[in-house]
């Protein structure tokens, strides 16, 4: 489902292409979450463990993009967060931050943060953009033995709102830890759709539900929320109007940017 362009105020807005991925434009600066841009099909994996399937292309082509000056990439192992035309993709990227694993991976421009770390990027109007690692917590308590490492961020200047993106997160205590560091946040980009898999977890949820993005919207005192990661994808076990329904019964529905 194709979401269009939400201009959040002159210097931010944000579009969400399907899955995951998002063009943020902040400060002059076009970052780019989890880029996946592949047609629909299915993604095996190796030792038994279950295939991951995509169920609808992006809503724009990775050549209708345009110049992209960061990839935020929570994570590169899984195909729902980094597919085959996202990794093809980050070869044309000036930078991208992501795990300080995923970066010894993934190499070439890539460069890692770990949590609360931070990096500056000049902005064309001679301001700086500080792009700084937030934790995440993919699935449950000791879940990266098995998903691996995870990232998110948040994106603060002097003169602009701070925008969090969670990346794959499924702990209301890591948001809560994002909320002492820089709350209240002005715009939350949250990753939903509680993914779940059988087998993995007893199917404990990978990412928030959207009863729990509701809640992480109050943890952060978030002006504006994002949903992403809640759809395309056939282990989501929730959607868009599930978000909206859930943001509806917590009174939150107002702060909600769907397109």
């Amino acid at each position: 489902m194709a979401v269009g362009v939400n201009p959040i105020s002159d210097q931010l807005s944000v579009q969400v292409f399907g899955g995951p991925t998002a063009l943020i434009e902040y400060g002059g600066l076009r970052f780019l979450t989890d880029p996946t841009f592949d047609e629909p099909g299915h993604y095996p994996r190796p030792g038994g463990r279950p295939g991951l399937t995509k169920t609808a292309p992006p809503s724009t082509k990775r050549a209708d993009l345009g110049p992209v000056d960061a990839v935020l990439l929570s994570h590169d192992e899984h195909p729902d967060n980094l597919d085959h035309s996202g990794r093809e993709l980050l070869a044309d990227v000036p930078l991208t931050l992501t795990t300080p694993s995923g970066a010894g991976r993934l190499g070439g421009t890539a460069k890692g943060l770990a949590p609360w770390e931070s990096v500056d990027l000049p902005r064309p109007d001679g301001g700086v953009v500080t792009v700084t690692g937030a934790p995440a917590q993919h699935g449950p308590e000791g879940a990266d033995k098995v998903t691996g490492e995870v990232v998110g961020f948040v994106l603060t200047a002097q003169d602009l709102p701070t925008v969090y993106v969670s990346g794959d997160n499924a702990s209301l205590d890591v948001v809560r830890q994002v909320a002492e560091r820089f709350g209240p946040v002005d715009t939350a980009v949250l990753f939903a759709g509680a993914p779940r898999l059988e087998g993995v977890f007893d199917g404990a949820l990978l990412v928030l539900d959207s009863a729990l993005a509701a809640e992480a919207a109050k943890i952060l005192g978030a002006g504006t929320v994002v949903p992403v990661h809640v759809d395309s994808w056939d282990h989501f076990t929730e959607n868009r109007d599930d978000v909206v329904a859930a943001f509806t019964a917590a009174g939150l529905a107002d702060r909600l940017r769907l397109g």
